[in-house]
């Protein structure tokens, strides 16, 4: 299945504890998204000087609440850990499925000490009467329950414990108005560059335990990782293996092409899959443009995964347009591909030389 692709920026199954072992636990050790770091040690560290002044205690109020959103794979959920280990608190982890009913949102927060970290994951999939429940708790640090209906009906009010709560999502643009509103801090997670997933190499070789890697094969895997710190982690895993029964442990530019050609990933971290839906537009519509359920029913795949799955990092790297009439490729994604470059009628009547 295309989530099982090495190149799948989400967590496969089995992959948590590895990827726990390589993950930063302070701000210092963090690498990249350098505008969102500053303004959370701006914030932390007006929260510590809070605590430590007059207004130290109970009234110490703690850090806004933080939404995180982007494309899977860039931290979201290693932020909310280091915001928690930063501030000294203790982090409790949840998901937006996982509370169905306002009982569930409140059995959470009720167990909530002072200055604790709430950590809903996919926050945008929180049931709208979830969301009513959690307004009060994000604004007032309180919770109103409604008791029988009718006549008899009555509110009852349940105070928490002074907390912050830490959003993540993929789809900020699922997330209602109203819950948007009520975050101090809302950040976009960018994709990483070459330069700091090389960082995030060197440090993960040396978690690893890969002792013998030189900067340009380091560098051939940082290129091919799609922007994102997840895959790089998971592309030197498979090429620390290669390597250990290939070449004694040693890594090496050609080396690391043999071990991702075996992958089946290329100089620009392209799948099979991906090759695969851009020879379809290339050589079945010459080019395009062609519906996007059309090429799913042609490659036999679900048009919700090619779109989510395979087209956000081919329209980052500038191989696919999206038309009013469908799916086109770019003249890069022909020249990739070793496709023969033709012009394609983009609209009515008007022809682009971008496009395949």
């Amino acid at each position: 299945m295309a989530t099982d692709r090495i190149i799948s920026p989400t967590e496969a199954p089995g992959e948590q504890r590895t990827n726990w072992a390589l993950r930063p636990e302070s701000i210092g050790e963090y690498v990249g998204q350098p505008e969102l770091i500053e303004r959370l040690s701006i914030a932390l560290e007006a929260v510590r000087a809070r605590a430590t002044g007059e207004t130290s205690g109970a009234d110490s109020p703690p850090l806004e609440h933080v939404l995180l959103h982007g494309p899977p794979g860039l931290g979201k959920t290693t932020l909310a850990h280091v915001i928690a280990k930063e501030m000294g608190a203790r982090l409790y982890t949840t998901s937006g499925p996982a509370l169905a009913r306002g009982t569930d949102l409140v059995a959470a927060l009720t167990r909530l000490e002072q200055g604790d970290v709430l950590f809903i994951d996919e926050i945008h999939r929180l049931p709208i009467a979830v969301e009513e429940f959690i307004y009060p708790a994000m604004e007032d640090f309180k919770i109103d329950i409604c008791l029988d209906t009718g006549l008899n009906a009555r509110t009852v009010e349940i105070r928490c414990e002074p907390f912050t709560l830490i959003g993540a999502t993929t789809r900020a643009g699922l997330l209602s108005a109203p819950l948007r509103s009520r975050f101090g801090l809302a950040h976009h997670l960018r994709y990483y560059s070459t330069d700091d997933l090389l960082s995030i190499l060197k440090r993960s070789c040396g978690l690893l335990g890969v002792d013998d890697a030189d900067d340009g094969a380091l560098a051939r895997i940082a290129d091919r990782s799609r922007g994102t710190p997840r895959i790089a982690n998971r592309l030197l895993r498979r090429v620390r293996d290669f390597a250990l029964v290939r070449a004694g442990g040693a890594l090496s530019p050609p080396l690391v092409d043999d071990a991702l050609a075996l992958e089946g990933v290329d100089d620009l971290g392209l799948d099979d899959l991906d090759r695969a839906y851009l020879r379809t537009i290339g050589t079945v519509y010459d080019g395009g443009p062609v519906g996007l359920e059309t090429i799913a029913a042609t490659m036999n795949e679900d048009a919700g995964t090619l779109e989510d799955v395979v087209e956000p990092y081919l329209l980052q790297i500038a191989f696919l347009a999206r038309t009013r009439r469908g799916r086109a490729l770019t003249r890069a994604a022909a020249d990739h591909l070793g496709l023969p470059s033709t012009v394609a009628v983009t609209g009515a009547g008007e022809k682009s030389d971008a496009l395949f």
